[in-house]
């Protein structure tokens, strides 16, 4: 692995909404076929890479549960609906010749392997990506904070969130074009100034064991690598002071 490399094995948090692309639902295959490439290109220089993806683009649990849905039904829908975007991409993958596993926090063995953090560390350590489906495998848990339990579980070095914006923002740029951008936040400052780009428990999570959380746009080819090159690409949240 390059030298440049400040990481080696790394969790890659995409939303569902980022394979969807210009479309209004479900799965854009080009825009896997791009996600995959970048990925490929990471496992080239060596790097570890694990992915948790959420559901929105299918279903989402708190939309379903606002109409009278039954919260944990409606939670459970949306881990389905995570399995269905982790095989979507595990082909995207094996189609760019990158060996992938997906494990699922629920059983279906028929598709995927059951959730085994050692089973899933070994993986890595062959050089396979390993997706983790179906978010905690509990309702009331976000695919952020299921991001941030296997992150913490595998032993990552660094959880890199996948945005549409170049960073975390004092308020929504698209609405607030003056919004300011933090180069720098601590994970106390993403609580309580409440900003939005993961839930308190993931955040608290990455903040009990001191795990780097970069927020970045994924739009931008070449950004992830970039962000394990130590780039300023987006905002780092942890282990650093606030200059913003």
């Amino acid at each position: 692995m390059p030298s440049s490399i400040k990481y080696k094995r790394i969790l890659l948090k995409l939303s569902g909404e980022a394979l969807m692309g210009a479309q209004g639902y479900g799965i854009d295959p080009a825009v896997v076929h791009q996600i995959a490439l970048e990925v490929k290109s990471l496992v080239d220089l060596g790097i570890e890479v694990a992915l948790v993806v959420g559901g929105g683009n299918i279903f989402r649990g708190l939309a379903g549960s606002a109409k009278g849905m039954d919260r944990s039904t409606a939670d459970y829908s949306g881990m389905l609906a995570t399995v269905m975007n982790s095989l979507a991409l595990q082909d995207g993958l094996e189609k760019a010749g990158v060996q992938t596993r997906v494990q699922s926090a629920i059983e279906m063995r028929e598709v995927a392997e059951p959730f085994i953090r050692r089973r899933a560390v070994r993986h890595l350590e062959k050089g396979r990506v390993v997706i983790f489906a179906a978010g905690t495998g509990n309702p009331y848990f976000t695919t952020d904070t299921a991001a941030s339990l296997r992150a913490l579980e595998i032993g990552a070095d660094v959880l890199l969130k996948a945005t549409k914006v170049d960073g975390i923002y004092e308020a929504d740029p698209v609405r607030n074009p003056s919004a300011r951008r933090f180069d720098h936040l601590t994970y106390m400052d993403v609580l309580s100034k409440e900003l939005k780009v993961m839930d308190a428990t993931a955040i608290s999570l990455c903040k009990e064991s001191d795990l780097p959380i970069i927020v970045f746009n994924l739009n931008v080819p070449g950004n992830i690598e970039r962000a394990l090159r130590g780039e300023p690409v987006g905002t780092v949240v942890g282990g650093v002071p606030t200059h913003a």
